[in-house]
């Protein structure tokens, strides 16, 4: 029996339903003349590597040029540049010290000739001077205390000398010296959190005795680990500190192993990442040093080699989510890593196996990559913009850009990375994006609409539709990446009348990117 009561339910679940079914309209409001600011800058400050070796690779070096031209990253940081695949330190016969820059020099004369400054990690230690065999990764970098930390006070002081002699005082001033990586965990470190704090303190000493403007830092834990303790150590001691340095990476749920053989979940928390970044702010300034810089030098969605959510064009809208949440809270936030010609696991057959590069070994640009290429085509000047997906900017001189996405958490329950990523995923349409620019001048415009999204930019997507073939062959790697080139989509000619206002309308999906460049005719 329907009583008056059920048959009220029932006609408000009739309106409402179809209500909830319905396609969304998001509305983009903009001021062509509101000029909020300028962007953070801190998305390109700085990219990860794998290891310093690495970088000595022809396919490495053309790789990190072209995202250099792609995406302006100014600083690149690495493991390994002590290790002793680089030769730079052992001790004779006769107990003679002796040191070896000729590896280091040839990689960072490459670096400095395309314009990418080194973030350097002093790490890991030399076997001759490491206190213990203790070694992590495939390439077996010692992380053992040294067994005389003299020694290593010597070794740093020499190369803060090689490199003032070579690339000069005022360049080695504009680096930054971070000591080790990821010290609170057993496998990079094999000491405890005090001789951590031993090790920096003599580094500190080293690189200041060099010279006092050389800025040094850490603790470069993970998940944000040991900031306070940092600083207070530092307080007490009167040790130098320039910067602070963490990590943090966007899985609740697994752990660092080599082949994703345990599985990692992708976090529910819509502040994963942001909520680490902003904590560390505020610790910092709750401490003694209210000033110093935050760098984040190393982030990403998974901290595993082996995720296919590094592979997926939701990665393209998930980095931007998190940049926009960051904002200015850190001065860098170092993306992990910035190609697949990484070896921690050793050598990868698969052309994609969920690395954590933006380009795969082959060089094809994954839908990350032109996260960090869409952002560095926006203009300095940020315009006024309340949309909480969105970056919109202006060169002042009548060109507008923006920036939007949609990011939408997909993983279902019960199901880790590696069993969905590796998927045809087709997305949900979430409605129309409804653009209204106003302030502009009278006259002709071109857009130019650039996209990332399924099937769009996605190399991956069309990767698995070939069957996901561990190898490629040469034309695959060449449909791939013409499949993924970053060009405009869709470029429209419209007129803006005496109103200055302009009205775009575009459909959205899940995890779509869109990059819109409007420009004055001439």
């Amino acid at each position: 029996m329907i009583t008056r009561k059920t048959g009220l339910f029932l006609l408000i679940a009739m309106l409402v339903l179809p209500l909830a079914g319905r396609a969304q309209t998001r509305v983009i409001e903009l001021d062509a003349n509101a000029v909020d600011g300028t962007l953070a800058p801190a998305f390109n400050m700085s990219i990860g590597a794998g290891r310093a070796n690495e970088g000595l690779r022809a396919d490495w070096q053309q790789q990190l040029a072209q995202i250099k031209r792609d995406a302006g990253f100014r600083y690149i940081r690495m493991h390994g540049l002590l290790s002793d695949d680089m030769a730079v330190y052992r001790v004779d016969a006769q107990g003679k010290e002796q040191y070896n820059f000729q590896y280091i020099d040839a990689l960072y004369d490459y670096l400095l000739s395309i314009g990418v400054k080194p973030f350097v990690e002093l790490g890991f230690m030399p076997s001759h001077m490491a206190s213990g065999d203790k070694t992590i990764f495939w390439w077996r970098g010692n992380v053992t205390p040294p067994k005389d930390y003299a020694a290593w006070e010597r070794l740093i002081k020499a190369l803060a000398g090689h490199f003032t002699e070579r690339y000069g005082a005022d360049e080695v001033a504009s680096w930054y010296f971070e000591v080790w990586n990821e010290p609170n965990l057993d496998g990079f470190w094999a000491g405890s959190q005090e001789d951590y704090f031993k090790l920096y303190r003599h580094a500190a000493r080293a690189l200041k005795s060099v010279n006092a403007n050389y800025k040094v830092g850490g603790p470069a834990t993970a998940g944000a680990a040991w900031i306070p303790e940092m600083i207070a150590y530092c307080t007490r001691h009167g040790v130098p500190l320039d910067f602070v340095s963490t990590h943090t990476y966007g899985v609740d749920q697994g752990f660092l192993d080599e082949y994703g053989s345990t599985g990692t979940v992708l976090s529910k928390d819509d502040a994963a990442i942001s909520g680490d970044v902003i904590g560390s702010r505020k610790q910092i300034a709750a401490s003694a040093m209210p000033g110093l810089e935050l760098h984040y030098t190393e982030w990403s969605s998974s901290y595993t080699p082996a995720d296919p959510s590094h592979d997926s064009y939701q990665q393209a809208a998930y980095i931007l989510q998190k940049l926009k949440q960051v904002g200015a809270t850190a001065q860098s936030m170092s993306y992990w890593v910035f190609t697949d010609i990484f070896e921690e696991a050793g050598p990868r057959m698969e052309a994609f196996h969920g690395g954590f590069g933006l380009m795969n070994t082959q060089g094809i640009k994954k839908p990350a990559y032109f996260a960090y290429q869409f952002l560095n085509q926006l203009a300095p000047a940020a315009l006024k913009n309340s949309d909480s997906q969105s970056f919109a900017s202006t060169d002042r001189q009548g060109s507008v850009q923006l920036l939007l996405w949609d990011y939408t958490r997909t993983l279902p329950e019960a199901v880790n990375n590696q069993q969905y990523f590796i998927k045809d995923l087709p997305p949900k349409d979430k409605g129309k994006v409804d653009i209204r620019l106003r302030g502009l001048a009278r006259g002709s415009y071109t857009v130019d609409i650039s996209t990332v999204g399924y099937r769009r930019n996605d190399a991956f997507t069309a990767y698995i539709g070939m069957g996901s073939p561990k190898q490629l062959a040469k034309n695959q790697v060449a449909a791939l990446k013409s499949l993924a080139s970053g060009k405009p989509d869709e470029q429209r000619m419209v007129r803006v009348g005496a109103d200055g206002r302009l009205a775009l309308t575009l459909p959205l999906r899940e995890n779509d990117v869109y990059l819109l460049e409007l420009r004055a005719r001439k």
